[in-house]
């Protein structure tokens, strides 16, 4: 019901849609029995009640809505829990001196990738590595805790709204991140699990930091 006003209301944005429900398969993944089948009917119910010129339009229109829902959730429905578990395993399989190469190459690619990206990243290599580090844990605790992290990624994009970084770097980041990760695993479930979070953890800061720009 949280994410319910927000999926309403992006209906049309299919980019912003498919967001939320990305975010909601991830908190329906800690339930058991989630029937949404059930959830459309006790949906119309209540709109039926609620709207006195209720009409055949509405009812097409809310079914509708409902329909595109669910199939974006039944796409992801069950993979969580497994992606989540084979992304731990990794991690933590990871000694110090494999984190260590995380921290180092995630800019070498990163700054070949996109040169523009060093006009921005000038910090010790301190921060850098700590940034490198925060990367490896927002990608598991989304699938954690989905809740608190759109919260947390949330506050820290509108941060970066004052820092003036573009967005379109955030592409070739995300791909240097992958490709140094993939360098070191041989687990694809794993590889996988940490491309979808990670992607997903970008596009929420992408458009949290588009929308405060234009505010």
């Amino acid at each position: 019901l949280l994410s319910f006003d927000t999926i309403v209301t992006n209906v049309a944005n299919s980019y912003r849609l498919q967001e939320e429900c990305d975010v909601l398969s991830l908190r329906m993944s800690k339930f058991k029995n989630v029937n949404l089948s059930e959830f459309k009917a006790v949906m119309l119910a209540s709109l039926r009640s609620l709207c006195k010129d209720w009409g055949s339009n509405h009812e097409i229109a809310w079914s509708w809505l409902w329909e595109n829902v669910e199939r974006m959730l039944k796409a992801l429905q069950g993979k969580a829990a497994s992606q989540e578990k084979a992304l731990t395993r990794m991690f933590n399989a990871l000694d110090e001196s494999s984190l260590a190469i995380i921290r180092r190459d995630v800019y070498a690619r990163f700054f070949a990738l996109a040169p523009a990206g060093q006009d921005y990243f000038k910090q010790s290599t301190t921060r850098l590595h700590f940034i490198a580090d925060k990367v490896v844990a927002y990608t598991q605790e989304m699938y954690r805790e989905p809740k608190k992290m759109v919260e947390d990624i949330s506050a820290l994009g509108l941060r970066h709204v004052g820092y003036g970084i573009p967005t379109d770097l955030f592409g070739p980041f995300v791909t240097a991140c992958v490709q140094v990760v993939q360098s070191l695993a041989k687990d694809e479930a794993a590889e996988e699990a940490f491309r979808w979070s990670l992607n997903l953890v970008t596009r929420i800061l992408t458009r949290v930091i588009n929308e405060g720009s234009t505010v």
